[in-house]
């Protein structure tokens, strides 16, 4: 799994979360984990693979706040009580 975490600017409250959760939802279907902070100022999620920075930076913007970064680890995915698959 790949986690790609966004840096965004403009998101003051619970409803921009939601915003962005639902941007990039609809952008990328096969998100898992979508989660949005404003006091973190970012947004993270899980995919099978790498996303497309452009069309990342195009949706947050569209939504009306300001992309400022990405980036994406490797992530392992781990089963039942912490043990991987």
């Amino acid at each position: 799994m790949i986690k790609t975490t966004v840096q965004i600017d403009g998101m003051m409250c619970g409803m921009c979360e939601s915003h962005v959760n639902d941007a990039i939802r609809k952008a990328f279907p096969e998100a898992k984990k979508v989660a949005a902070s404003h006091t973190k100022k970012e947004a993270t999620f899980m995919t099978d693979s790498e996303v497309d920075t452009d069309k990342l930076k195009s949706i947050i913007d569209e939504t009306g706040y300001t992309f400022v970064s990405a980036s994406s680890e490797t992530v392992e995915k781990k089963g039942l009580f912490g043990f991987k698959k």
